[in-house]
């Protein structure tokens, strides 16, 4: 291992003990439910494929600020953009012909996260699954878990909500008011899972890693799920699955860009809206429109539950010069494209859409490759947004 190596890598670890000491004087427990695998001794940074929590210095910001400007600066004609965009669903429907269901993994973590996905009172199958990187009784999910999201194309209160306490009961009344508007609106519609009192929405939804992890979750459940992707050989992979079922699941051809394009299902029927690394292959210009519009499908009380990649993660830094769209926005070698969020554009793209903040967290973590002793920095975006009730009735 050459000089400079071994010394990025003594700096990164140093760096981590600084945090775990942290840690330990506050009680022991990151702030945030993304992990708890953190490195305190740097001679242990290659016996996993994963650490969390990584607090970057100044230095380490400036020469990601700095490689993402030198990969950028060279942009593609804006005479070629255009058919990034018009023929987005060919290069995504191409990259299932080839991959097929082989390219990613279950998101078996998604309950871990997102135990909003199930119903209040309702337990899913897979919050065992990642034992063993968990502390106390807050449950989180190890960092390997995730580790293919992101890596190879494209992770106290863990979703701390916001209680009203208000003794005179106001948010029961909002509650109330708002069932009834919800209700209201599906009351007379006739559409695939009309009759369940739960239903999410998975958009983007690829081959289904995220489908059947919630399938198999929700079928002792009053629960429904519809997952769209606009790619027909993506869905038709999702319904030629063994656990596909009609009765819990609807799968469906959908281009959440065109405002046109009708859902299956009526307004404000939503319990959740899920959307892991789909928004950022959408044009930024396009999206708050998309989050716009997918918002009004939400009930009074419904979360937006989203996952994506974070500004100067590793793979936007590895980019070579000449793939770069616009600011922060890629295209790769297959034609699908990539964009990098901040926690700040995030925290706008959801509040303009009328929705309250829930979590709104960067996950920084260190992604290590143990044959090569290479070491990456991986930063994701991981939020959880909430459709407010509308005022109680005077």
């Amino acid at each position: 291992m050459n000089t400079a190596k071994r010394f990025s890598i003594a700096k990164v670890a140093a760096v981590f003990i600084r945090f775990s000491m942290r840690l330990k004087s506050s009680g022991g427990r990151p702030s945030a439910p993304l992990g708890s695998r953190i490195l305190t001794n740097p001679d242990d940074i290659f016996k996993h494929n994963m650490w969390d929590h990584v607090q970057w210095t100044e230095e380490d910001r400036e020469i990601a600020r700095q490689k993402a400007e030198e990969n950028s600066c060279v942009r593609l004609p804006l005479n070629e953009q255009g058919k990034f965009i018009t023929a987005a669903c060919q290069c995504w429907d191409q990259f299932y012909e080839t991959h097929q269901d082989k390219f990613f993994k279950d998101r078996r973590w998604l309950f871990l996260e997102f135990p909003e996905l199930l119903p209040s009172g309702a337990k899913g199958q897979s919050t065992n699954m990642c034992q063993g990187h968990q502390q106390a009784a807050t449950p989180l999910c190890s960092a390997s878990s995730m580790a293919i999201e992101g890596g190879q194309h494209q992770q106290g209160n863990p979703t701390h909500h916001h209680r009203n306490t208000d003794p005179f009961n106001f948010q029961e009344s909002c509650q109330e008011a708002a069932r009834e508007t919800n209700e209201a609106a599906v009351e007379n519609s006739v559409f695939p899972g009309q009759h369940a009192s739960f239903r999410i929405l998975e958009v983007g939804c690829g081959v289904g890693n995220s489908v059947f992890p919630i399938v198999n979750n929700i079928k002792e459940t009053d629960s429904f799920l519809y997952c769209c992707d606009f790619s027909p050989r993506a869905i038709q992979l999702v319904k030629d699955h063994s656990d596909y079922n009609d009765s819990v699941c609807h799968a469906f051809v959908h281009d959440i860009c065109d405002k046109m394009a009708t859902f299956p299902f009526p307004p404000q029927s939503l319990d959740v809206i899920l959307a892991v690394f789909v928004l950022s292959s959408i044009h930024p210009e396009r999206l708050q429109g998309v989050v716009n519009h997918l918002s009004a499908y939400l009930k009074h009380g419904g979360k937006f539950l989203f996952r994506d990649y974070g500004r100067y993660d590793f793979s936007q830094l590895r980019f070579k010069k000449g793939r770069c769209l616009s600011e922060n926005f890629y295209t790769r070698g297959d034609g699908t494209c990539v964009y990098f969020f901040t926690k700040e554009e995030v925290h706008n793209l959801f509040s303009k859409a009328g929705l309250e903040e829930i979590q709104n967290l960067e996950d920084r973590r260190l992604q290590v490759n143990r044959g090569k002793k290479v070491v990456m920095r991986r930063v994701w975006m991981q939020s959880k947004y909430g459709k407010p009730y509308p005022p109680s009735p005077s």
